[in-house]
This record gives structure tokens, C-alpha cells and sequence, in this order.
């Protein structure tokens, strides 16, 4: 039976969920193909407890992890209100194909609308077509204010700390 959830990443059953589902995502191709490293593993249940502006779903069947979504507050100038962006998405892969990352995003919209947030955002790679379809098939589209100007792309810069 899936049970769908907002983790409270305190009790350790969600915290130790939250690793293993990301590390098994993080040994999936889309998720880079190598294993978190112990830094992380160790470490992020602690630095996402001291962010109050993330916000995470778990999904278990029976006691078993099955899916994962991590997100966090951000917020858009435009509408001057709070928006949550889907940071990870995970599902297992003995799950996939289940209708579960809908599932996941319902408990995730009802967050959103606690909160009061005006979208969701999210970052997707190209060659991930699975999840592609099921973002569009859940409401997500590429961002443009102005169709000639283009839909926003997602660029980053590397710190010497990270």
C-alpha cells in the first residue's frame, strides 16, 4: 500500500528514506551515475533541517521508499509571492511507470498552497524524455514571458567551495 507524505526529516525512518532514495537516483544515469559521497550522505539530512524553506515528500509502500521529492521557497518578483521549485525528483526504479510522481506532486501542490505559492518551478535535462513527458503531462511547460524573446534556460557557476 503507497502511503504519500511530508517528511519530517527529524524521525529518522524519513531521514534515512531521504538518503537512499537520492543516492539511488544519484547512481542513475540522469542522476550523474555515481553514488553520493559520504560528505553528503553524513551531512544533508542536518543542512536541509536548518532550512525551513525546504520542503520534502516521501512516498512508502509499506516500509518500503519509494519516491522523493525535495524543494524549496523561493520567490517570484513578478507576482510577489513565494513559489516552490522541485529541486530532486526521485522515483524508484521499481516504481516507475505507477502514476507516481503524480501522487507526489499533489501532496507537493498542497504544500505550495499552504504556503501560498504562485508556481512551481522546476529544472529538467534535456535527454531525461521519460520525466519530460510526465512533467508535461502534470501541468509543467517551458518559462517564457515574450515567445520571441525564448523560454528560460538554467545555467549555473560553480564555486570554489562547492
Amino acid at each position: 500500500m503507497l502511503t504519500i507524505i511530508e517528511a519530517d526529516l527529524s524521525a529518522q525512518k524519513h531521514a534515512d528514506a531521504l538518503i537512499t532514495l537520492l543516492d539511488h537516483y544519484a547512481n542513475d544515469p540522469m542522476g550523474g551515475a555515481s553514488p553520493l559521497s559520504e560528505h553528503v550522505k553524513t551531512n544533508l539530512i542536518a543542512e536541509l533541517i536548518k532550512r525551513p524553506t525546504a520542503h520534502v515528500v516521501l512516498a512508502f509502500d509499506g516500509e518500503i521508499p519509494a519516491g522523493l521529492i525535495i524543494s524549496f521557497e523561493g520567490f517570484s518578483t513578478f507576482a510577489c509571492q513565494p513559489l516552490l521549485n522541485l529541486h530532486d525528483v526521485v522515483v524508484h526504479s521499481n516504481y516507475r511507470g505507477q502514476g507516481l510522481f503524480r501522487k507526489m506532486l499533489q501532496v507537493l501542490e498542497s504544500i505550495a498552497e499552504r504556503l501560498g505559492c504562485c508556481k512551481l518551478t522546476m529544472e529538467i535535462l534535456e535527454g531525461n524524455h521519460t520525466a519530460l513527458v510526465a512533467y508535461k503531462a502534470n501541468g509543467f511547460a517551458g518559462y517564457e514571458l515574450d515567445p520571441e524573446m525564448g523560454k528560460a534556460i538554467f545555467w549555473q557557476k560553480k564555486l570554489k567551495s562547492a
